[in-house]
């Protein structure tokens, strides 16, 4: 069963050797490519920071470095009911100070970063019936895990930049969600780590213990900052991210993991957080008000092993970087933990 680390290279390699897991990270910002060229050989952690312009696909198909493209999802689609822990408020709910032990363990010195801007982030795509769909050939060692497809990918797809690799569609006649890992063109043939299909029109979720495009076995694009949401005022759902320690653990909406450590004080995968009530907002630049204010009403999930206090987002040239910077003024000791369902371990994934 793959397990997927984010480490690095190195311990990517050892992962490989160990487990059969790869690595990803949200450790910089990376921008997006509409050229479908090849990605990486073979995924590794994605360290570096690398910025790219990136271009948009297919015509009326596509979102992400260049703002929705077309209709968009408009009034077709929803992203999960609002029954979904994506879309719950939990601004109301009560702590429970025992659960506030992880955070000695999540360097709450360290400020938050906006891991989604101008021109990087997670980009997404629009989909429809026009767009032809293709056979994905995923990794044996994820491939048990992986939903077979096909999956609908326009002739120039944005692909996140780095080793991550990631290809987001929303396939807006079906209200399904198509997300791959590592993926790489080959000729005319498409490969990936791995891939999950979702459907929108309900609260889908993967089969306990199997991987997704995320190591957290969550969907990416639930998870992230979007500017088409952003310009309207609000961002209505939780956010994903990042920490460099993560337990080999998870605890519902996620259901895998990753990385090799044990610590029963280490914050396992889906663990959610929020931000404190306590904390003014009042003077946020307005782009950083409208996350801000998402984070005290929905939180946010750790959804992948990377930098650590990395907040998913998708590039967009509406995003002013300048404005979201108000966010790095932020640190972990700014959040606290939420309660959360029982602790699954490896004993429980054999």
């Amino acid at each position: 069963m793959p397990r997927r680390s984010g480490l690095g290279i190195l311990v990517t390699f050892v992962a490989l050797a160990a487990c059969g897991g790869n690595g990803t990270t949200g450790s910089g910002g990376s921008g997006a490519t509409g050229s479908g060229a090849s990605g990486p050989s073979g995924p590794s952690g994605n360290t570096g920071t690398t910025t790219g312009s990136g271009t948009a696909g297919t015509s009326n198909t596509t979102s992400g470095n260049t703002g929705s493209s077309g209709t968009g999802m408009g009034n077709a689609c929803s992203v999960f009911l609002p029954s979904s822990p994506w879309n719950t408020d939990i601004s109301g709910v009560a702590v429970d100070p025992s659960d506030q032990a992880y955070l000695s363990s999540m360097s709450t010195g360290t400020h938050l970063h906006p891991d989604f801007g101008s021109n990087f982030g997670i980009p997404y795509q629009y989909v429809n019936n026009s767009v032809t769909k293709s056979a994905v050939a995923f990794d044996p060692q994820a491939s048990g895990e992986s939903d077979v497809g096909p999956y609908p990918i326009p002739a120039n797809p944005l692909i996140e930049q780095g080793s991550d690799a990631h290809m987001l569609m929303i396939h807006t006649d079906e209200c399904v969600l198509y997300e791959l890992f590592a993926v790489a063109q080959q000729g005319s043939n498409w490969t990936a780590y791995s891939g999950a299909i979702w459907d929108l029109k309900t609260n889908s979720t993967r089969p306990t213990c199997w991987t997704s495009a995320d190591a957290a076995g969550l969907p990416i694009f639930a998870g992230l900052a979007r500017f088409e949401e952003a310009k309207t005022g609000a961002i209505n759902h939780a956010l994903r991210f990042t920490m460099n320690n993560v337990q080999q653990a998870f605890v519902a909406p996620a259901g895998h993991y990753a990385g090799g450590n044990t610590g029963s004080t280490v914050p396992p995968f889906g663990l959610r957080l929020r931000l404190k009530a306590s904390v003014d907002i009042s003077a946020a630049t307005p782009q950083a008000k409208i996350v801000l204010t998402a984070l005290k009403q929905y939180g946010m999930f750790l959804a992948d092993i990377g930098s650590n206090w990395y907040i998913g987002g998708a590039p967009d040239p509406g995003w002013d970087d300048t404005d979201l910077d108000f966010i790095k003024g932020l640190t972990g000791s700014d959040f606290e933990v939420l309660p959360h369902g029982p602790l699954t371990t490896a004993a429980g994934c054999p």
